[in-house]
């Protein structure tokens, strides 16, 4: 079927702009999932709400025509896997089990977030399932893919690594210095973020929101005001959406500085780590100055921002960001000259178009492989029509492209925060939210640094949340980063891994 034909009778979704919905059965569930797929399109989210028998799993489906919800009910049988199609669904599909308890058909059903925490036969997000006694933590033997063959043996990594980052257990199968493949494990910062939703009242869980990955705190936040203001039948202020963009922008370039540190010193380039760690701190304090707060988690909020930016907090963003943008052509200089970088950065973790298409990779990650999809550009909302964003990219797919999008796509957030402050229209920063009626789906789509987030919001009786599923774009990376290291050597890994930087927090809810 072609892709208008599915959204001829789709229903418009509340919330992100160009977004539709359509009821299927189980046929058509699938047959969307390979059409959107022939048209190269892409998986962006799959999740579910309620119990067999009483609830339904829904998918996320993005394309060039626009993005598409499809919702199948859950019957005790189960629901079609789309894993063959869109192989990112299998980790999905895994933890639709252990927290609603619907059985897919794909062959995969190891459990993905449980970790042996809660009794097998408890689902967290059935509706009116008591939370069981708590129980001492077990160990679960975890049915690891095993490499066979001569010379081959495993090299178990974390889930406790050296450092400050979250932890996740990565299992190299190596013959000599060769990966011959990567099995990631994560969950192991499994929160119960989306129970907690559940409990909390919907014009306050945008904190919660914030925090799903602390990093992306803009990103998720207005993806959560973005969907409760849908179901609300209101718009935030213009004002509020231009500020908004400034505040995700502003996110965007202090992580791509941060991640151009870290790679530079992973690459024993400890330079680069000092200039750009600088660089980065001069943005966080002008965010404090800008906004009160550093990382913006809670200036975001429904109806548009906690507080306004006055005019010294406009000088002071623009003369940092300015600054910044001075300093970047000549470390970018250094970057691409330094023999020692290069010689770690190009060819390492390569990820060809191709692959990168076929396994869902979106993103800077996506776009540094010639997967050219980026919310801002194909599904805007205010202001980014008007500001016109500039899409960023490579085909070439190793670390060395994806440090080059890195550089790309700060330049055009410095175009962009200027743009913004230039032309900041005025008017109020925020209106009141009232509560939307119980039923219905609102849905959140912004492009966070690391790639789409999607957020789908369904509000309760009272104010109540029944179900908030919030999506990080790590969920479709993670998978190929056990790819990318395929035939690299394992003292590479901590280099890919950092040019991903992919959340552990965002994927393990």
């Amino acid at each position: 079927m072609a892709l208008e034909d599915w959204f001829a009778p789709a229903t418009a979704l509340p919330g992100a702009a160009g977004v539709r919905t359509r009821r299927v059965s189980s046929g058509q569930w699938l047959q969307a999932a390979h059409d959107f797929a022939a048209a190269n399109g892409r998986l962006l989210a799959l999740w579910a709400s309620g119990a067999p028998g009483a609830g339904s799993v829904r998918a996320a489906l993005a394309a060039n025509a626009g993005v598409l919800v499809t919702e199948l009910p859950l019957s005790a049988a189960g629901y079609p896997g789309l894993g063959d199609v869109f192989p990112a669904a299998g980790r999905m599909q895994r933890a639709v089990f252990d927290l609603n308890g619907a059985v897919c058909t794909d062959a995969d059903r190891r459990p993905w977030l449980r970790h042996a925490a809660w009794p097998a036969d408890f689902h967290p997000l059935q509706d009116g399932v008591p939370a069981p006694e708590a129980e001492p933590l077990r160990h679960d033997d975890y049915a690891f893919v095993r490499v066979e063959g001569e010379g081959v043996h495993e090299i178990p990594v974390g889930p406790v690594h050296a450092g400050i980052i979250e932890p996740g257990h990565f299992r190299f199968s190596v013959v000599g210095e060769k990966v011959l493949r990567l099995e990631e494990r994560l969950g192991y910062t499994h929160k119960g973020i989306e129970r907690r939703f559940t409990e909390m009242p919907l014009l306050e869980a945008h904190r919660l929101a914030a925090r799903v990955s602390g990093d992306s705190a803009a990103a998720f936040s207005w993806a959560y005001a973005q969907a409760l203001e849908g179901l609300a039948g209101i718009e935030a202020p213009v004002r509020a959406a231009w500020l908004r963009a400034l505040c995700l922008e502003l996110e965007r370039i202090a992580n791509h500085l941060g991640d151009l540190g870290a790679l530079g010193n992973d690459a024993g380039f400890a330079f680069g780590l000092a200039q750009f760690s600088r660089l980065k701190e001069q943005l966080l304090r002008a965010n404090e100055q800008a906004f009160g707060q550093r990382y913006l988690l809670d200036t975001i909020v429904p109806g548009g921002l906690r507080a306004d930016l006055e005019p010294s907090g406009t000088a002071c963003l623009r003369g940092c960001v300015a600054g910044i943008a001075a300093e970047l052509p000549r470390l970018r200089e250094v970057y691409d000259e330094q023999a020692g970088l290069r010689d770690r950065f190009v060819g390492a973790g390569r990820v060809p178009a191709q692959l990168a298409q076929r396994l869902g990779l979106c993103g800077l990650a996506g776009r540094a492989s010639g997967q050219a999809f980026d919310v801002r550009v194909d599904v805007p909302c205010v202001p980014y029509g008007e500001l016109a964003a500039r899409r960023c990219g490579s085909t070439d797919g190793d670390v060395a492209a994806r440090v080059t999008v890195r550089f790309e796509e700060l330049c055009e957030s410095f175009r962009l925060v200027q743009c913004i402050l230039d032309g900041l229209p005025s008017g109020v920063h925020r209106i009141a939210v009232p509560l939307p009626p119980a039923g219905g789906l609102g849905l959140g789509l912004i492009e966070g640094w690391r790639g789409p987030v999607l957020l789908a919001l369904e509000p309760g009786a009272g104010g109540a949340i029944r179900r908030c599923h919030p999506h990080d774009p790590s969920w479709q990376n993670w998978p190929v980063l056990e790819h990318a290291i395929i035939d690299n050597i394992v003292p590479d890994f901590p280099l890919i891994n950092k040019s991903f930087n992919l959340s552990y927090s965002g994927a393990d809810l």
